[in-house]
């Protein structure tokens, strides 16, 4: 995508911009699905595509009826451990382990959570940029969910 931080859309264009990033989010995690191997992370791969599916179908509610619902979990960004910086970002090859996976999911909600927030900076103060703050928070916590899975199945006990 080009650098769309620099200008703040209308309220329907943010939503489609909204809707191509989650389909390109579905598109990755579809196109790992297809790829892997490992059982375990072929289910990752299908749950997170099916996040993706339900966050389009909502933006796409929301540009139907012109407003996007949602709860307060919403409202706060979700602190995560930027567990991103320690991966290197690869491809996922189909010999890709589970762990390959998880670290290739907090990539993609990172890249996710990025655009949001570029976004967000863009329309500060209209109300876009209240619909993108959102949208971040709610990659945070996909992040966090990813990390705290990491964490568990990866990471020693110190």
């Amino acid at each position: 995508m080009s650098d769309e931080s620099a200008v703040c859309y209308t309220y329907e264009a943010a939503l489609e911009l909204a809707i191509e990033m989650e389909n390109e989010g579905f598109r990755h995690y579809l196109d790992g699905i297809k790829k892997l191997k490992d059982k375990d992370a072929k289910e990752l791969m299908r749950e997170m595509a099916l996040e993706e599916l339900e966050h389009k179908h909502a933006l796409e509610k929301a540009l139907l009826g012109g407003y996007m619902g949602g709860g307060h979990a919403l409202d706060k960004e979700v602190p995560t451990m930027n567990l991103d910086y320690v991966f290197h970002k690869e491809e996922l090859s189909p010999e890709a382990s589970m762990q390959d996976a998880v670290a290739y999911a907090i990539h993609q909600e990172k890249m996710a959570l990025d655009f949001y927030k570029r976004m967000g900076k863009g329309c500060e103060g209209a109300p876009m940029g209240n619909l993108f703050e959102r949208l971040a928070n709610d990659e945070s916590r996909h992040m966090q969910k990813l990390e705290d899975l990491y964490e568990r199945m990866f990471m020693p006990e110190n």
